[in-house]
């Protein structure tokens, strides 16, 4: 089955010093849980390997599910930054709808995209883990004009990343790639990559279902969460730049 093309195509040639600097978050420690604005998007960044959490800490915050899951993992790491990135979440939701963390239920759409199962506050979210990083975006509302993807990827170099583009990806942002100088090439296949899965996480149709017909296009964003990742988001009506606001969980 092919993936739906239909994401945003690549705007420029080369990636210059000024857009890295526009797509750098400043991320802060918050003192307390911050409140969110309607008109804000929250971003998280959650540390999934050693540096993050204990496991002690963690485990006690999970569902069954992704206790269940976890428990399956064989391999220790994939185990450990799943259970991080999980706990981290959890954590992160509790803090909005004033709940214990293992208290938070969630309910799943046909892709496997969750939502909180009772709707509080009218939370969209959504998470993304990638090498030893996490991230979560949050937004108040749950209409289709205010439905959140995320995507979150580490930077390591691809033996073809021509060949996956050509299959994924747009003929226009294909095109595109091929005309940005060959050391940036990498870095624009990851940006080009990350729009495209942030696109299929809002709807929540996943990258190998159609749109549907009366499904809003989101806007969609790259930004950088540190050196050595790229991250994108997509929302019908995102948020501008200067109401994102970015915050390291301790």
């Amino acid at each position: 089955m092919a993936a739906d093309k239909s994401t945003t195509a690549l705007q420029a040639d080369g990636l210059q010093e000024e857009e890295k600097r526009e797509e750098s978050l400043h991320w802060t420690r918050a003192a307390s849980h911050p409140p969110l604005a309607p008109e804000e998007l929250h971003l998280w960044r959650i540390r999934a390997d050693r540096r993050g959490a204990d496991l002690s800490r963690c485990l006690p915050c999970l569902g069954a599910r992704q206790r269940d899951r976890a428990e399956r993992m064989r391999h220790a790491g994939y185990r450990e930054r799943y259970i991080r990135a999980q706990a981290g979440l959890r954590r992160i939701l509790a803090g909005y709808v004033d709940a214990a963390p293992e208290r938070i239920a969630f309910c799943y759409g046909p892709a496997g995209k969750p939502y909180l199962e009772a709707g509080d506050l009218g939370l969209a979210f959504n998470l993304s883990t990638t090498g030893d990083l996490a991230l979560v975006g949050v937004r108040l509302g749950l209409s289709p004009e205010r439905e959140l993807g995320v995507d979150c990827e580490w930077i390591r170099p691809r033996i073809d990343i021509f060949g996956v583009a050509e299959r994924m990806l747009a003929p226009e942002t294909v095109e595109a790639l091929r005309r940005t100088p060959e050391p940036e090439q990498l870095d624009r296949f990851y940006r080009a990559w990350t729009a495209l899965e942030a696109d299929a996480k809002c709807d929540g149709r996943g990258l190998f279902r159609p749109r549907a017909p009366e499904a809003p296009r989101p806007m969609v964003r790259n930004c950088i969460p540190e050196d050595g990742y790229v991250a994108a988001l997509a929302s019908p009506t995102l948020p501008h730049r200067a109401a994102w606001r970015a915050f390291d969980l301790d």
